[in-house]
């Protein structure tokens, strides 16, 4: 009989066969293109003034070169004549330089002195000369290796010059003397040989060191090498921008870069190791100087490099303004002199300074505000976190203050600034959002900001050649914020950063109290009313936002919810140290929350709203049996009053968007006392008989019924099984059989009545109800009875499925029939594994995988007709 397949089997085959073939005809037709290449007559020879520059090219007449046979691999072309000159010259150079060292440090001393300057002096005006010569005949690659020969030889003369003629000179101070008339050499050398590309990037790097080894050499204090190091940025900074060639250019930028980095840690390290406000103004001015060259640098500089360049003058400015006032002060509130100094650096928006270094000082900004607010994380992190510890002693007894409820190690005096840092940039953030318009206009002023040279607001990027800046809306010159089309469309991202604000202001705020009451060690009675009263704020602020409508306004409400859970989560575990400490918490958490989601619109926010005040309901069923003495056992059915009462709230609310959450936290709950029950099998079963009566419950509602119902089935017959296990009954069948029986009847006559029923509705749960339970007995049953009698009845239910197309008895008979199989077998399998070699099973296992691998696409296909067979079945 001829074996159909599938339409979409068939569909898929064909595709294959179709594509298959597209390749063949693609290899065909580039395989004829050849054979017709290879037809033609040759190409006619070239004149002779024939370019050798075309190699390459298609012939005339032709659009392309012919196609290549197939597994043609083209020759290796030659070296390019360039990239060989390349070479040998490098090579050449190299072996000139290495010659050169080796007499200057081996055969100096055999020679008298007139013989060493002779020799020194003829070489060096050689190489120096030479590449003069070498350039006007064009042979430039010539000249660039003799440029470095001379180089070399420029720094053996001077290291001659200090063995023989200045032997006794410091050698720091030699080196910087050297460096500098190197430099200047080297300098004048490349201007007059523009063609160069070595000498003047050579020049820079000499250049770095003069300053530098003569601070050092001349034993100067740190503050005299932090100037040195700024006087080579300084140099270096002109080079880059009015230099001539790139190389030189990029290898200012480069120097430059380190040594102003490390004129800034120099002058940093002393401002903040000043012994007071006098020993710190050195090392300011310092600074200050650093911060205008850098200034002076981003007026000229392109935009990222001026970016650069205000970050860099931001934050030395600070260091320098805030190190003065920072070494008058102790040193834990020398946070407040820095955060300050940044705060003020934002009134660089309202100078004339080039928009792109005002964006960088900005930048700076932020980043000061951002450090002063990180030295809070571990404060606030031992606030909220740890109260964790009081899990393992719960209402051990109330401590005495809120230090000692937190069990942390943080040296709390050391933070006393802390809270003032959060609290003025929550208000600085709460000022941004109130009187928002403000800040958006200061932005757009220095958005519209003329760069030099720009050429008016056009060449400065304004749209369609109009002359208004981009930001501008219906009419010219109006910012984004003053309506407009454009405006309409750029309006959401004012909105929100102005949310972005608002939530931060949020945020801080609370932080700030929370640790104002660490710091200060208030009672930890007051600590746990003070963190209540702040959830209470901040679930007021969540819900005032949700109603708001406001576009935009988001941000604050979401935040300010996040922040109310997590103070909540707070708030309850520092009161488990108290027994009347914690009725009081979470009752009140229970009913803000609950408050809120009657309060709030419809959304996600009411909906976490009233999940919330699900928890603190089962939190507090859970305190209630603690109280009255009972174990975890005999608590667990006092914990489902509230999965109950969940169930009662869903019927109420119907398809209201907050049920199926509010019901799905109840279910978590049940769960807690199915697990709290887990000790004790009679009360597990009695917890478990009462999650179905719940189930069963929900099951009323149609829309929760096709879940309910199968729940409330299962937990049904898990309860029954349980207590049969806890009154250690050995015969199971004596309890299930007489619910088997009647359930298939009442299957039989439900699919009569409805053939298209599934056999799993109309026999499955009978079934189960007999089979699951005889297995497990029969897995630790000794004898072998019951196993042969499980298996008989399996294997007539498995052949029942098959005769009848049932899916039900198919799946459920043919597992039952095969893991009793398996328990019967079991011994003698692990015997026979015992007694073969050790090397067997998994060549055997590689084999049944290679196999598989070879005949993967016949399985696959054979395990798709057995879903498509049994998906057949009802």
């Amino acid at each position: 009989m001829e074996h159909v397949p599938p339409p979409a089997e068939e569909l898929a085959r064909l595709d294959r066969e179709l594509a298959e073939l597209d390749a063949r005809r693609a290899q065909l037709l580039t395989r004829r293109a050849w054979l017709l290449a290879a037809l033609r007559p040759p190409a006619p020879t070239a004149a002779p003034g024939w370019n050798p520059s075309a190699w390459g090219a298609p012939a005339p007449g032709r659009t392309g070169a012919p196609a290549q046979p197939w597994g043609h691999v083209p020759p290796k072309q030659a070296s390019a004549p360039r990239s060989a000159q390349n070479v040998l010259l490098t090579l050449g150079g190299l072996l000139l330089t290495v010659a050169a060292i080796a007499f200057t440090l081996v055969s100096w001393g055999s020679m008298g002195i007139g013989g060493r300057s002779a020799v020194l002096a003829a070489v060096t005006v050689g190489a120096l000369a030479a590449p003069a010569v070498l350039l006007r005949r064009g042979l430039t690659a010539t000249a660039e290796a003799l440029a470095a020969l001379a180089l070399v030889l420029t720094l053996l003369d001077a290291y001659a010059v200090h063995a023989v003629a200045a032997p006794d000179t410091d050698g720091l101070g030699f080196t910087a003397v050297a460096a500098a008339v190197l430099a200047a050499l080297w300098t004048a050398y490349g201007l007059a040989l523009g063609k160069l590309h070595l000498p003047l990037p050579a020049a820079v790097v000499l250049a770095q060191w003069p300053l530098l080894f003569g601070a050092w050499a001349a034993g100067a204090p740190a503050l005299v090498v932090g100037w040195a190091l700024l006087a080579t940025a300084v140099l270096d900074g002109a080079i880059a921008l009015w230099g001539k060639g790139t190389g030189a250019r990029v290898t200012a930028c480069v120097g430059g870069s380190v040594m102003a980095f490390s004129a800034l840690m120099v002058g940093l390290t002393l401002s903040v190791t000043a012994s007071g406000p006098l020993g710190a103004l050195a090392p300011g001015t310092l600074l200050l100087t650093a911060a205008a060259a850098a200034l002076a640098g981003a007026w000229r500089a392109p935009r990222g490099f001026a970016r650069a360049g205000g970050v860099v003058a931001g934050l030395a400015s600070v260091a320098a303004v805030g190190g003065v006032p920072a070494a008058a002060v102790p040193e834990d509130w020398a946070v407040l002199a820095y955060l300050s100094a940044g705060l003020a650096l934002t009134a660089v928006v309202r100078t004339r300074l080039p928009r792109n270094a005002a964006i960088g000082a900005l930048v700076a900004s932020a980043a000061v505000v951002a450090g002063a607010l990180a030295g809070a994380l571990p404060g606030l992190a031992a606030v909220l976190l740890g109260p964790v510890t009081l899990l393992s002693d719960v209402w051990a007894g109330s401590p005495e203050g809120f230090r000692a409820a937190l069990g942390s190690t943080l040296p709390w005096t050391g933070l006393a600034a802390t809270p003032v840092v959060l609290a003025v940039s929550a208000g600085l953030l709460g000022s941004a959002y109130r009187w928002w318009p403000s800040p958006a206009r200061i932005a757009a002023s220095l958005i519209a900001r003329e760069e030099p040279g720009s050429g008016g607001a056009a060449a400065s990027g304004a749209p369609h050649g109009t002359g208004a800046p981009w930001y501008a809306g219906g009419r010219a010159g109006a910012p984004w914020y003053a309506g407009g089309a454009s405006a309409a469309r750029r309006r959401p991202s004012g909105a929100a950063l102005r949310g972005a604000a608002g939530a931060g202001a949020a945020v801080l705020g609370w932080g700030a109290l929370l640790l104002t009451g660490a710091v200060l060690d208030v009672p930890y009675a007051v600590a746990v009313a003070g963190e209540t009263v702040l959830v209470a704020g901040l679930l007021a602020l969540a819900v005032r936002g949700t109603g708001s409508g406001r576009e935009g306004s988001a941000a604050v409400p979401v935040t300010a919810l996040v922040a109310a859970l997590a103070g909540a989560v707070s708030a309850g575990l520092l009161s488990l140290a108290s027994e009347g400490a914690s009725y009081a918490v979470f009752g009140s958490l229970a009913a803000l929350f609950a408050g809120a989601a009657v309060r709030a619109g419809a959304g996600v926010e009411r909906a976490v709203f009233a999940v919330a005040a699900t928890v603190g309901c089962t939190v507090l069923t859970g305190f209630a049996g603690r109280s009255l003495g009972l174990a975890p056992h005999e608590a667990a059915p006092l914990i489902l009053l509230v999965p109950a009462l969940t169930v009662l709230f869903g019927a109420r609310l119907r398809r209201n968007p907050v049920a199926l959450p509010v019901e799905l936290t109840g279910a978590l709950g049940a769960l807690v006392a199915v697990a709290l029950a887990v000790p004790d099998a009679p009360f597990l079963a009695l917890v478990l008989a009462l999650c179905g009566v719940l189930a069963a419950g929900a099951a009323v509602r149609p829309e929760r019924r096709p879940v309910a119902a199968y729940l409330a089935a299962a937990l049904f017959v898990l309860a029954t099984w349980v207590r049969l296990a806890a009154s250690e009954v050995s015969f199971p069948e004596a309890y299930t059989l007489p619910v088997t029986v009647p359930a298939l009847v009442v299957g039989f006559l439900r699919r009569r009545k409805d053939p298209e029923a599934s056999s799993w509705t109309a026999y499955g749960p009978g079934l189960a109800a007999t089979l699951l339970p005889s297995l497990a007995v029969a897995w630790t049953d000794p004898e072998w009875q019951r196993p042969l009698l499980l298996g008989v009845s399996a294997l007539v239910i498995t052949l029942l499925g098959a005769r009848y197309r049932l899916q039900a008895l198919l799946l459920l008979g043919g597992a039952v029939l095969a893991l009793d199989g398996l328990h019967e077998l079991a011994p003698y399998v692990v015997q026979v594994a015992g007694a073969l070699p050790r090397w067997l099973p998994p060549a055997l296992a590689g084999l049944l995988l290679l196999v598989v691998g070879a005949t993967y696409e016949q399985r696959l296909r054979d395990a798709r007709r057995l879903k498509d067979a049994l998906g057949r079945m009802r």
